[in-house]
């Protein structure tokens, strides 16, 4: 185990899928040589060389078909979109291409797509860096939708994602990738967030995709939530004394109903908190 953040969870993730698998490549705006923005591909390029990682134009509509293209013949591609809130130019190519083409080709295709953004606010990035539009992407049939809460998960479901035969969207919870953001005034006295990394296991592992975790066992009420949502949820349980399972759904699609109806049925009360 190391004591790792969330980026250093994700950097480790790609450093050693890129390891294991030689069809496993990497790229989108600044992630080659500047290392991305956020530095989740910091020091790949170094190590891989600038065929597997490597920068991409400012065109998120082109990332994401180029990734298709080169996951139909036989890739692992891991494209970046460097903020969430510059998806929707490549909206278009994920929900009428990427989530279709196993299905449109009777399954002779697949698309092992990893598309990669952060997201969320909580670092002051203003109206165009802040933006959390998971909720769209939950309603297109064929793509499976992760968004981790911590650095173990983080890892283990990013090379969950990688090695799935499915396009996945990956949102990275921006909030959390290097734990408190100084002078935030948001943040609970008692928070999660004075404890930004967490064990990380050196060696490869997965967390499985499409199963929640009970993060907090309570019977006052089932509080469901997902990536910085998780740690309010924590933090607001703890100030005001409630006894509230707190479930961390991880896979937004597909969605453990059987672990939240398990908890509701416990409890007798939902709050879903995103």
């Amino acid at each position: 185990m190391t004591a790792m953040s969330m980026i250093q969870a994700l950097n480790s993730a790609l450093e050693q899928k890129l390891a294991d698998d030689p069809n496993v490549l990497t790229f989108g705006e600044d992630v080659g040589y500047f290392g991305g923005v956020f530095g989740v591909t910091k020091g790949l390029q170094e190590k891989f060389g600038s065929e597997r990682v490597f920068d991409a134009p400012i065109n998120e509509s082109a990332i994401v078909a180029l990734a298709m293209g080169m996951a139909t013949n036989g890739m692992r591609p891991v494209a970046e979109i460097q903020f969430a809130d510059y998806i929707f130019p490549g909206f278009d190519q994920i929900v009428s291409e990427l989530s279709r083409i196993r299905y449109r080709s009777a399954n002779q295709f697949t698309a092992p797509v990893t598309i990669r953004t952060p997201s969320g606010g909580g670092i002051y990035g203003g109206q165009t860096h802040s933006m959390s539009p998971e909720a769209f992407f939950t309603h297109i049939p064929g793509i499976i939708i992760l968004m981790p809460s911590n650095p173990y998960d983080a890892k283990g479901l990013l090379i969950s994602a990688i090695e799935s035969d499915d396009p996945v969207v990956f949102f990275e919870p921006k909030r959390l990738y290097n734990g408190p953001f100084s002078g935030d005034p948001s943040t609970p006295s008692t928070s999660w967030a004075s404890h930004p990394k967490g064990d990380v296991p050196d060696e490869l592992y997965r967390v499985p995709i499409g199963k929640a975790d009970l993060v907090r066992e309570g019977s006052d009420l089932t509080v469901v939530a997902y990536g910085t949502m998780v740690h309010v949820g924590l933090a607001a349980a703890e100030e005001l004394g409630i006894n509230a399972e707190i479930i961390d759904l991880r896979t937004l699609v597909p969605y453990d109903i059987d672990t939240v109806a398990a908890s509701v049925r416990k409890t007798g009360r939902c709050m879903v908190l995103h």
